[in-house]
């Protein structure tokens, strides 16, 4: 479809959701951009339709909208995360008095096929981070600094975008526990093992001080040129270390944070310990994104069943 002008009631609704998105909801930039980026979508199909203010968007609008994606070969995943957009922002025009009733109350989304990020085995990651020190040893700092970002991705189970916010002062070594803030603003304490300390300690000892600049602030990963680095960087270095090892699904960062939860779980720490390190707000998100690997269910059907 063509990119429609939208009516000027639609555009002003629009631009009000923004603000109430990055205001009263507190969500990150790049979730912003994905509520945007949906929610554009169905007014200008909407406004294709005929739609010149909020009401006369409809329960059928809604449906044909998402038909007419699906029928362009839009993922089930994607299809759902567009279902939750417009209802989220149904409702809110609802609760501002924009509509008089939801269109969306009635809109089913399509059930997504859970699909998990690729996880290393123990083995792996031996060889990931033996690599990554002996990288270090010539004390570059980008050697410094990548392994103990790949030691505290793996440590904490961060996301990537929460370790690039990292500061110095959310580090508190004699304890080994790092503040953190993650999605909807919400601050944990992740605790880490003494391996990530000894490699944030180097990183801050022997590379920072040769990459930090004026403009560096209290970051604590920094790039080449001395400014916080962004999370497109930390992807970078974890994608091409997982290309080195040649054997393994895994692509980005967050297989570093599911790798994290499943061995968490692997040696028998309880499911809602890793809620809380991961900063799931529901424990249902964390049994979706862990699994139970075949060893651990192989020790627990031996030690219970009784003809094992």
């Amino acid at each position: 479809m063509d990119k429609v002008e939208l009516p000027p009631a639609l555009a002003e609704a629009a631009s009000s959701f923004s603000r109430y998105l990055t205001g009263e909801r507190a969500r990150s930039a790049h979730t912003v951009r994905a509520y945007l980026s949906d929610l554009g979508s169905l007014l200008e199909h909407a406004a294709a339709e005929g739609a010149r203010e909020l009401a006369e968007i409809e329960l059928g609008t809604l449906r044909r909208w998402l038909g007419a994606q699906s029928e362009a070969g839009i993922s089930r995943s994607t299809l759902a995360r567009r279902s939750a957009t417009a209802r989220t922002f149904t409702a809110w025009a609802l609760r501002e008095e924009l509509i008089e009733t939801d269109p969306a109350l009635r809109l089913k989304a399509p059930k997504v096929e859970g699909s998990l990020p690729g996880v290393l085995q123990q083995q792996q990651l031996v060889r990931l981070l033996t690599e990554l020190n002996e990288a270090a040893q010539d004390g570059s700092p980008m050697a410094l600094r990548n392994r103990a970002m790949v030691e505290l991705l793996y440590a904490t189970g961060l996301r990537v975008g929460e370790l690039a916010g990292l500061d110095i002062d959310d580090l508190d070594p004699d304890r080994r526990t790092l503040r953190v803030l993650g999605k909807g603003n919400k601050e944990r304490t992740v605790p880490y093992g003494l391996p990530a300390a000894l490699a944030v300690d180097d990183w801050l000892r022997r590379g920072r001080t040769k990459l930090v600049a004026a403009g560096s602030g209290p970051a604590l990963f920094l790039g080449v040129r001395g400014g916080r680095v962004d999370q497109r960087q930390v992807r970078s270095v974890v994608k091409g270390l997982f290309e080195a090892l040649g054997d393994t699904a895994a692509t980005g960062p967050h297989a570093l944070r599911h790798s994290a939860a499943t061995h968490l779980l692997d040696g028998g720490a309880d499911l809602r310990a890793v809620q809380e390190i991961l900063g799931h707000s529901s424990l249902a998100t964390t049994q979706i994104y862990t699994h139970v690997s075949v060893d651990r269910l192989r020790k627990s059907y031996q030690q219970a069943h009784p003809r094992a």
